[in-house]
């Protein structure tokens, strides 16, 4: 009787066992997700309570347009903040990306949209290989090298745009490119795209769980797993219903921005280097400890180098969603942008000091960052009052991870 007990418990743990599991997490300084998704919540009834067209089909879509460029520049970001690295240039180079693209479809050079996009991002893959080859050969700080390569790829950018003779500003005369973020699926796709995400998602998880617990590892109750399928399934389908409504005023408007897909795209690619590949288990470990990783056995300098690559080629994604949205490039590319991507990672949840993260902290970030600026606009806050929330949600935020730094060292 004793040993059909244990067998379950060890097979199935209870309720109380996964509370006592979180909260030795949280003493740990595993804080995961909840702060931050709380946060969020909190800023959502805000806005809402203030303006009841916040949380308005036509807003909320266009709230998640806006996070799209956060949400991939911060991805370019995490690939190096795992590792106690970062990109001050990553804002130029995706802008530098995006004019690449925009010049060669122009009406001057006639480029193909299947030739002149893979090069734009080839573009800043070779910048991001650069810079990660400087920095590691010369063994400079990535801060300086990717400072001067701020300052360096804006003076490019700027000649490029400017030699065009079109008064700093490149219109996008494309329509694929013009597309990735004023177009949208047909609500039936729309349909068919997030049934296809949630059952691929729901998968994993159960297939995760169940793992855990065949293995008799740390694993949630059976209730934990159903709970989170059921939460996926609900936000799926709120998100189909925002989507799919009719947010035109003199036209039909509906069906998910082609941006979207594109973000969960990267968010899976990255994801899966970074769990499933052996390339992602070197980069945690080398971010947590470079000289245990280099005594194990690990090329610590391959992969750095290979970061430096994954944060050019996301990159350049970035810049092509980003020229997509403003219809153009210009010689006056947004300065902010990097800082918004290294506070979108960290207010995510992703570590200054490397070792911890995940590109969903990116996705997160980004929305607490667009809905900041978009709720700040909608009830008539000040640029000013709008810089000064989002810096107090990151100071907020670096605190949190300075102290799950404390929480999760060993005490001496």
């Amino acid at each position: 009787m004793s040993d059909t007990s244990e067998t379950s418990v060890a097979v199935g743990p209870s309720a109380d066992g996964a509370l006592r599991g979180q909260l030795k997490r949280l003493r740990q300084g595993d804080k995961g997700l909840l702060p931050i998704l709380l946060g969020l919540i909190v800023l959502v009834i805000y806005f809402q309570i203030r303006n009841s067209v916040f949380l308005s089909s036509g807003n909320l879509t266009n709230l998640f347009v806006q996070a799209t460029i956060f949400i991939l520049l911060a991805m370019a970001e995490i690939w190096l903040l795992l590792l106690g690295e970062i990109d001050l240039s990553v804002g130029f180079v995706s802008a530098l990306g995006a004019t690449t693209a925009v010049i060669l479809l122009d009406n001057q050079f006639h480029w193909p949209w299947f030739a002149a996009l893979p090069l734009a991002i080839l573009v800043t893959t070779t910048i991001g290989t650069l810079q990660g080859f400087i920095i590691i050969k010369l063994r400079l700080p990535s801060f300086i090298v990717t400072l001067a390569g701020l300052l360096g790829w804006e003076g490019v950018l700027i000649f490029f745009v400017d030699r065009q003779g079109t008064g700093g500003t490149i219109p996008v005369q494309e329509k694929v490119l013009y597309d990735l973020v004023n177009a949208n699926l047909s609500p039936l796709w729309t349909w068919i795209f997030v049934l296809a995400c949630l059952a691929v998602l729901i998968y994993l998880i159960v297939r995760r769980d169940q793992s855990r617990r065949t293995s008799g590892l740390d694993s949630v109750p059976h209730f934990v797993t159903i709970a989170k399928a059921v939460s996926l399934i609900v936000a799926g389908l709120v998100l189909v219903m925002i989507f799919n409504r009719n947010r035109g005023t003199f036209i039909v408007l509906e069906g998910m921005p082609y941006a979207i897909p594109v973000d969960i795209a990267m968010l899976a690619a990255g994801s899966f280097i970074l769990t499933r590949t052996r390339v992602g288990r070197y980069i945690y470990a080398i971010g947590g400890n470079s000289e245990a990783a280099r005594r194990a056995g690990v090329n610590v300098n391959r992969y750095r180098l290979l970061a430096f690559v994954f944060t050019g080629f996301t990159a350049g994604v970035a810049g092509l969603i980003y020229a997509s949205r403003l219809g153009g490039i210009s010689d006056n590319v947004d300065p902010n942008l990097v800082l918004l991507a290294v506070a979108s990672a960290v207010i995510g949840g992703t570590s200054l000091f490397g070792g911890r993260g995940k590109m969903i902290h990116a996705v997160i970030g980004g929305l607490v960052i667009a809905t900041i600026y978009n709720g700040m606009a909608l009830i008539s806050m000040s640029a000013a009052t709008q810089y000064i929330a989002t810096a107090l949600v990151l100071l907020v935020a670096v605190a949190m991870d300075a102290v799950a730094r404390r929480g999760s060292s060993p005490s001496r």
